[in-house]
């Protein structure tokens, strides 16, 4: 049986780009017209994008299929439109939609003359009980050198144990930290985990993550993710993926 830990390295400089004037998009998986044979989606995760826009200015997505679309907020807050309502998000908050095939959201810049950056995640939803609805989480970075919860949903048909979970951490520089994988009862693991550095450096795995650099690792040895901060205030984003899209 293979015990290695099977890993891809998802570097910053090589993330496919989107821009026009007013917005750019990079893209950790493949995304609009970005294309490439390595950057396929990581199970149930089909689109990691790292997004600026820039004052007064709004973009409008649509999603393909039921989809679980997160808001993640880095830089700046923003505004939010959707059929399922609107709102304001700031740093500290995670927006959740969960959209049906065809829906739409639109993100606004509401700075007059400040650029904002966020992170959008999606996620398939295959579930048979889907329902379109909205939903926001709070988190405290203050709280540090620790995992903090941002979301766990139930996207498949499947058991708990292939949930999407998110996570976010602000550490210290040589502080460290352990993410347990479960395993189902024949020991196989049905999920990956996801590393995307918001900021700093970090050490996963014996990997080195820089800034907007991305880990995707299957197959854990001993179930565990192991990493540590090798700078101070260094911020981490946590997803344990199914691994059947």
């Amino acid at each position: 049986m293979n015990t290695q830990t099977q890993a891809q390295l998802y570097l910053s400089e090589q993330r496919g780009c989107t821009q026009i004037d007013y917005f750019r998009s990079y893209h950790s998986f493949n995304f609009g017209q970005y294309s490439n044979e390595n950057k396929k989606p990581f199970g149930s995760l089909h689109v990691l994008n790292d997004d600026t826009l820039k004052a007064s200015h709004s973009i409008k997505m649509q999603v393909d299929g039921n989809t679980d679309v997160l808001l993640l907020p880095i830089v700046g807050g923003l505004e939010y439109k959707s059929s399922l309502g609107i709102g304001f998000l700031d740093a500290g908050q995670v927006q959740i939609f969960s959209l049906a095939n065809g829906m739409t959201y639109e993100i606004i810049n509401p700075y007059e003359s400040e650029l904002i950056n966020f992170i959008e995640i999606w996620l398939p939803n295959r579930s048979s009980i889907f329902l379109p609805k909205i939903r926001q989480i709070r988190f405290n970075l203050a709280d540090k050198n620790k995992l903090l919860p941002l979301f766990s949903l139930n996207s498949t048909n499947l058991n708990n144990h292939q949930q999407s979970r998110g996570f976010i951490g602000k550490y210290d520089g040589r502080k460290s930290g352990i993410y347990p994988i479960e395993k189902s009862e024949n020991g196989t693991q049905l999920t990956g985990v996801f590393v995307f550095v918001l900021s700093g450096v970090f050490e996963v795995q014996n990997r080195l993550l820089h800034e907007r650099d991305g880990l995707s690792l299957m197959n854990i040895h001993d179930s565990d993710i192991e990493f540590e901060a090798l700078s101070n205030e260094a911020i981490l984003l946590l997803l344990e993926i199914p691994l059947k899209s």
